[in-house]
């Protein structure tokens, strides 16, 4: 969280003093970079790499439950509008919309046998509504984000997506070479990692900036 999202913070206050990007930009850039891991990604890039599993599922567990409590107060920090917006009640929303949803899920796998042998029986079916609800997800941002008036031109747009990738390239080269520094004998941790240090979540951002810039 704070290494990544300093890096960022850093670099996109650098380009919106040049003048290369607009503020707003430069500002969706932090809240990115404050974000928890990725589950899915973090996994299937850790399993794909032979990396360590169990290790990329209880960071990837961990990191989002406290990204609900820590993202917030990243986010409010850097950008700095902390008076404009009610910690309490943006930590009541992530609730609602996110850790609610964790702890009926893990309830009703615990005691719920029906459950898991449907998940179990229609598994494959489950993980493709899983991505196609998150492409929808992403593709509703994109229409409201477009649909309204932006101050932004398209190719800004493009600039700091360009830029965010270079962000990620040099993030994962850091990471890779600290990781090699204190885990020198467990290459699979180190493999974890460096995606679980770098990757961002889309299904945590919504709920979470929505619940931060509500209305």
């Amino acid at each position: 969280f704070g290494v990544v999202s300093a890096i960022v913070f850093g670099v996109s206050r650098l380009l919106e003093s040049l003048s290369i990007l607009h503020a707003n930009l430069a500002d969706g850039m932090v809240i990115c970079a404050s974000l928890p891991m990725a589950i899915n990604m973090v996994l299937v890039l850790t399993k794909s790499a032979g990396g360590n599993e169990a290790a990329a599922v209880f960071n990837a567990a961990f990191g989002n439950m406290i990204g609900v409590f820590l993202s917030p107060v990243l986010i409010l920090g850097y950008i700095g509008v902390t008076g404009q917006v009610d910690l309490a009640s943006v930590f009541y929303k992530l609730g609602l919309r996110v850790v609610l949803p964790i702890c009926v899920g893990q309830a009703l796998q615990k005691t719920s046998k029906r459950v898991v042998a449907f998940v179990a029986k229609y598994k494959k079916y489950c993980k493709k509504a899983q991505m196609y609800t998150l492409v929808f997800i992403i593709y509703t941002v994109f229409c409201k984000t477009f649909a309204s008036e932006i101050v932004s031109s398209v190719g800004n747009i493009f600039l700091m997506i360009l830029f965010q990738f270079i962000c990620l390239c040099i993030v994962m080269v850091l990471a890779w070479i600290l990781l090699r520094l204190f885990f020198r004998e467990k290459p699979q941790l180190r493999v974890m990692g460096l995606f679980g240090c770098t990757h961002k979540t889309v299904a945590m951002g919504v709920p979470l900036i929505n619940a931060i810039y509500d209305g």
